[in-house]
C-alpha cells in the first residue's frame, strides 16, 4: 500500500492523490504540512531532505518526492498505462504538455492564488496580482487552442498532462477574478468535474488557506 505524506489542501498533494485515485491504487494519506506541522521532524527529514509535501513511500520501499516525478512513476508502473501511453510518440507528447502546463499555467495560477487568497486584502499587491493573472491567462489561452482540437491536452484520453493542468483549474475557477470566455477550456473543466477522482481530491475546500 502506498503511503502519501501531505495535507489534502496542498495543490501538489492533490496532483498525486488524483493520480492515485485514477489508477485505483491502495493507499494511506498522512496529514503533514501547513497547520498540521510535522515537516521538521527527524522522521520526515529522513524521507524528504527538502521537507516539503508530498512524499510517497511505495510498496517496495522506494521513497519519492516532487509531485510530477511521483506522478510519472506511478503512471509508468500501471500495467494498463491508463495515464501514460505505451506509444513513444504519445508518451513524449504527454510529457511535453505536462511540463508546459506546469510552467505556463500552474506556476502563474499558483502565484495568483498566493497573491489574492493567501495574502490579506490590506496587503494585496495589485501589480503582482495583475502580473500573475496575465501570465495565467496567456497559458490558458494556449490551452484553449489545444483543447479546441481534441478532448484532452495530449490526445483523446486523460493523461498526466491533464493532471498537471487540470488540478489547478479548480482554484482558478473559484477565485474572485474576471475570467475570459474560453469555451473549450470550460468544456474540459466541466468534464473533469464529473470525474469522481477529481471531485474527491481536487475540489477541496480551501477556506482554511485564506488569509482573511
Amino acid at each position: 500500500m502506498l503511503k502519501v505524506w501531505g495535507r489534502a489542501t496542498s495543490s501538489n498533494v492533490q496532483k498525486v492523490m488524483w493520480t492515485v485515485a485514477e489508477l485505483g491504487l491502495a493507499h494511506e494519506r498522512v496529514d503533514v504540512g501547513g497547520h498540521f506541522g510535522g515537516l521538521d521532524t527527524d522522521q520526515y527529514g529522513a524521507l524528504n531532505p527538502h521537507r516539503l509535501v508530498p512524499t510517497v513511500e511505495t510498496d517496495d520501499g522506494l521513497v519519492l518526492w516532487e509531485s510530477n516525478a511521483i506522478m510519472r512513476h506511478l503512471a509508468r508502473q500501471d500495467p494498463a498505462r491508463r495515464l501514460w501511453s505505451t506509444d513513444p510518440q504519445g508518451e513524449a507528447e504527454a510529457d511535453m504538455w505536462a511540463e508546459w502546463a506546469h510552467n505556463a499555467v500552474s506556476r502563474p495560477v499558483t502565484g495568483l492564488f498566493w497573491a489574492l487568497v493567501r495574502t490579506r486584502k490590506v496587503d494585496h499587491d495589485q501589480a503582482l496580482i495583475g502580473q500573475n493573472l496575465k501570465a495565467a491567462l496567456d497559458g490558458l489561452s494556449a490551452a484553449e487552442g489545444q483543447l479546441s482540437r481534441q478532448a484532452f491536452l495530449a490526445g483523446e484520453t486523460l493523461s498526466i498532462a491533464d493532471i498537471v493542468l487540470g488540478h489547478i483549474l479548480y482554484r482558478y475557477h473559484e477565485m474572485e477574478i474576471d475570467r475570459p470566455h474560453l469555451p473549450a477550456l470550460t468544456r474540459y473543466y466541466e468534464g473533469l468535474c464529473e470525474r469522481q477522482a477529481y471531485r474527491d481530491h481536487v475540489m477541496v475546500d480551501f477556506t482554511s488557506l485564506k488569509a482573511d
